[in-house]
C-alpha cells in the first residue's frame, strides 16, 4: 500500500465509496463518521493524509482541520464540500488545508491531488530530516542536498574545517561557494571570532587594497580617519575572499606577503600589524590555467590552494532539485504571506529537465517568481518562464539507421509538439523555424496537433 488515508464523512455511502476507490488505487483507507472519531483514530494510527467533509454535525471539517494541523502540521488535509459551501472551503485552504473538491467527487482528480500531496509531504519530511542530520552531523543546514556529489563535499568540509589550512573553493557562479565558506567557519575552532567577507571583483585595485589592509588618516584623498582593514577585523577568525581570480598583480604581491609573513602595514602607515587569520578563497575561474597564462601568481596559487573543494554545478546533481525546490517554495510562500503551496509533477519535471546555467541562484530566483505568480496555492508549469517550459532535455527522438531525413524531421516535430502540449508558436521557436513553416510541415506530413 502507498499510504494510510483517513476518510471522514457523516454519510456512510460516501465513506464506503471512497474506501473502495482508494483500495483500488492501492491506498489503505480508515473510516470515521465524525470529527471526534477521526481524532481518536489519528492519535492511535499513523495517518499519511486526511480527506474530510466540510459540513458535519458536532465538529465541522474546518474545526477538524485545525486540530489535525495542531497535532501534525505536515499532514495534508483535503476538504470535500458541496457547491454551496465553496467559500468555506476556500477559507479552510487559508487555514492550511492542502486542497478541496466539490461533491460529487471527481475521483480521477482526487487521485491526482492525493498523489501530489503525499509526494510533497515526502519531500518536506526528507528536507526536514536532512536539515536535522546536517545540523547534528555537520552544522550547515543551509546547504541542501543528498546527492552523492554534495555528500562528498560535506565529507571534505567535516574533515578540513577543524584545521587552520587555507582553502580554495572552486565552482561555477551560483553554486553556493559562500555557503560552503560559512559552514567551514562555523565548524572550525575559530567560530567564536568573526568571518569577514570581501567580494574582490566588486572593488577597484586601490579600494580593494584599502579594504584588505586598512589605511591611515591622510594617506590619500578622502582618508579623513584611520580605518582598519578586513585582515585586521578578521584576526583570530576567518577571511573569505570571493572571486580571488579577479585581483590585480599588485594586490596579489601584497596578499602573498601577508600569507607568508602573517603581517602587513596599513596603506600610508609604517606600523607592522601581526595577524592570525585563516583564508578561504573562492573563484569560478580555473586558477591553474590562469597561472599558465601569466594572469595569476603561481606562488600565491599554491598558498591559497592548500585544500581544494570543488562545488558541483546543479546540472551535475539534479537529484537535489526536488529538495531545493521544496525548500525555496516554503521560504518564499512564508516571505510573501501565502499558505502552503504544492507543486505539480509536470512543473517539477520541467525544473528537473532544465540544465540551470545559473545554478542554484537561478533556480532560487525562478521559484521565487513562480511563488509570487502562482494562484490557488498550486505551482503549475504555466507560471514557469518560457525558456524552461521549452527545455525538456529528457525528451528523445528515436532515430535508426536507414531512416530518411523526412522521417527524422517528422519525428522531431511530433516530439516537440508533444513537449509543448500542442503550442505551435513555442514548438516553432524550439525547432528554430517560422510558425508558417511549421504549419506547412504539419500539412505536408498530415499531422493533426489535436492528436
Amino acid at each position: 500500500m502507498k499510504g494510510n488515508i483517513l476518510v471522514v464523512d457523516d454519510e456512510k455511502n460516501i465513506r464506503e465509496g471512497l474506501k473502495k476507490f482508494l483500495n483500488l488505487d492501492n491506498f489503505s483507507a480508515v473510516l470515521a463518521s465524525d470529527g471526534e472519531e477521526a481524532l481518536s483514530i489519528f492519535d492511535e494510527q499513523e495517518i499519511d493524509l486526511v480527506i474530510t467533509d466540510l459540513k458535519m454535525p458536532n465538529m465541522s471539517g474546518e474545526e477538524l482541520l485545525k486540530k489535525i494541523l495542531t497535532k501534525s502540521p505536515a499532514t495534508p488535509v483535503i476538504i470535500l464540500t458541496g457547491h454551496g459551501t465553496v467559500e468555506s472551503a476556500v477559507d479552510a485552504m487559508r487555514e492550511g488545508a492542502y486542497d478541496f473538491l466539490t461533491k460529487p467527487v471527481n475521483l480521477k482528480k482526487l487521485s491526482i491531488i492525493i498523489k501530489r500531496a503525499l509526494e510533497n509531504k515526502k519531500l518536506e519530511i526528507e528536507n526536514r530530516e536532512l536539515h536535522k542530520q546536517l545540523d547534528e552531523k555537520y552544522g550547515f543546514s543551509n546547504i541542501i542536498g543528498n546527492s552523492s556529489q554534495i555528500q562528498k563535499v560535506f565529507d571534505v568540509i567535516q574533515q578540513v574545517a577543524p584545521s587552520n589550512a587555507n582553502i580554495l573553493i572552486t565552482g561555477e557562479n551560483g553554486t553556493g561557494k559562500e555557503l560552503i565558506a560559512n559552514a567551514i567557519h562555523r565548524l572550525s575552532p575559530r567560530n567564536t571570532s568573526p568571518l569577514i567577507k570581501v567580494h574582490c571583483a566588486a572593488l577597484s585595485e586601490n579600494i580593494l587594497e584599502s579594504e584588505l589592509f586598512g589605511h591611515e588618516k591622510g594617506s590619500f584623498t578622502g582618508a579623513i580617519t584611520q580605518k582598519k582593514g578586513r585582515f585586521e577585523l578578521a584576526n583570530k577568525g576567518t577571511l573569505f575572499l570571493d572571486e580571488i581570480g579577479e585581483i590585480s598583480p599588485v594586490v596579489q604581491v601584497k596578499l602573498l606577503r601577508v600569507l607568508q609573513e602573517r603581517e602587513f602595514e596599513r596603506v600610508g602607515g609604517e606600523k607592522t600589524i601581526k595577524i592570525d587569520v585563516r583564508i578561504i578563497a573562492a573563484t569560478n575561474k580555473d586558477l591553474n590555467k590562469e597561472v599558465k597564462n601569466g594572469n595569476f601568481r603561481e606562488d600565491l596559487y599554491f598558498r591559497l590552494n592548500v585544500i581544494a573543494i570543488h562545488i558541483p554545478s546543479l546540472k551535475d546533481r539534479k537529484s537535489d532539485i526536488p529538495l531545493l525546490v521544496n525548500s525555496f517554495i516554503k521560504e518564499f510562500s512564508e516571505a510573501n504571506a501565502k499558505g502552503p503551496i504544492s507543486i505539480t509533477p509536470k512543473a517539477l519535471s520541467l525544473l528537473e529537465s532544465y540544465n540551470w546555467p545559473g545554478n542554484i541562484r537561478e533556480l532560487r530566483n525562478v521559484v521565487e517568481g513562480a511563488v509570487v505568480m502562482c494562484r490557488d496555492d498550486v505551482f503549475t508549469e504555466d507560471i514557469l518562464p518560457d525558456y524552461i517550459k521549452g527545455s525538456k532535455s529528457d525528451s528523445v527522438i528515436n532515430i535508426r539507421s536507414g531512416m530518411s531525413l523526412e522521417e527524422i524531421e517528422k519525428n522531431a516535430i511530433i516530439s516537440t509538439l508533444s513537449m509543448t502540449n500542442g503550442n505551435k508558436t513555442q514548438a516553432a521557436k524550439i525547432l528554430k523555424i517560422g510558425r508558417k513553416t511549421l504549419h506547412r510541415k504539419l500539412e505536408e506530413y498530415q499531422l493533426d496537433t489535436a492528436d
